[in-house]
């Protein structure tokens, strides 16, 4: 593999999503083919100038994980120059029982151990708490992390799918900051945007979005994280919907004028957003990842009316 970074002032800008590699979403064993793909796409995302890699302990049941250690065994010196995150906190269904979400300081030690040895690595840079389990006590994860902290097994922690008094909860407990949290974020899943705006009128009721953590994030110094960022390709191949067509449109034109692909535009409108948003691409597919270099290495180039432009073409309705 041909060991390329982009580390800098602006790496951090987008994170590369790893939950498209190691093979099928079963536990049969990765292959040589795999290897070659995962290769591949930490090879783009690097050209790019990407060096923060996302995983999570169940993508490809584990395989995304381990794939990524093979990459890291073959180019041993990468390790140094990239940061590595993860999640844990969701289990699968596994025969009869079904898919649960597990906090319990036990299970988080166990899942962590567990990644370390699929990543083939010492540390986690940054470990984030998958989703919420109602049935966790704050002061029990706390103490899991401080213990892998304590232990120079994972440097710092996050959340994903989480809202502000869930953060703050564990923030109670927690004796160093949480750092990032990763939420669903794109020009087509905009509950996070349409929250603040839909106060104060009957449509507020229908946004399930937890009103006031894009704030708290703001005003804690939390870094957004932006999964789906991409819209799962609404608006730079399928479209379902009459909107989904004419903000296509509106897309590959201002791509065009600014002489940038469709999938750095949408990336810049979430990087337009002044909450510092740092939008997670997650395809496996080299092209389409070098697609993304300009919202990489540039701050996006989105005038104020641009912006309101497409959020207007997406939500195919005028604001309140």
């Amino acid at each position: 593999m041909r060991v390329t970074t982009g580390t800098g002032p602006h790496a951090d800008r987008l994170l590369y999503g790893c939950m498209g590699l190691g093979g099928s979403w079963d536990a049969q064993t990765y292959g040589a083919p795999d290897v070659a793909q995962a290769e591949a796409a930490v090879e783009a995302a690097l050209e790019c100038g990407i060096t923060t890699f996302d995983h999570a302990d169940i993508y490809r049941f584990g395989k995304a994980e381990a794939v990524f250690g093979e990459v890291l065994s073959r180019a041993p010196e990468l390790r140094e120059r990239i940061v590595l995150q993860t999640k844990c906190g969701i289990r699968l269904p596994e025969g009869d029982r079904a898919g649960l979400y597990d906090l319990r300081g036990a299970t988080v030690v166990r899942r962590v151990e567990e990644s370390l040895t699929r990543l083939r690595t010492d540390v986690i840079d940054v470990l984030l708490l998958h989703r919420p389990d109602p049935l966790a006590d704050p002061h029990e994860i706390a103490e899991a992390l401080t213990g892998l902290r304590r232990q120079g097994l994972v440097r710092s922690f996050g959340v994903s799918n989480m809202g502000a008094p869930q953060m703050a909860a564990l923030q109670e407990c927690l004796g160093v900051p949480l750092v990032a949290n990763q939420l669903e974020m794109s020009l087509h899943a905009r509950d996070w945007l349409e929250a603040g705006v839909l106060v104060n009128t009957p449509a507020a009721t229908a946004n399930g979005f937890p009103f006031g953590t894009i704030e708290y994030c703001r005003a804690n110094d939390v870094r957004l994280q932006a999964w789906g960022a991409l819209a799962q390709g609404r608006f730079t191949g399928r479209q379902e919907t009459a909107a989904e067509q004419a903000t296509a449109r509106l897309v590959a034109s201002l791509a065009k004028e600014k002489d940038t692909t469709p999938e750095t535009v949408l990336l810049w409108w979430l990087q337009r957003h002044p909450a510092r948003i740092a939008p997670v691409v997650g395809s496996a597919r080299p092209e389409r990842i070098l697609a993304c270099r300009d919202a990489a290495v540039e701050p996006p180039r989105l005038s104020h009316e641009e912006w309101y432009a497409l959020w207007s073409a997406a939500r195919a309705a005028p604001l309140p």
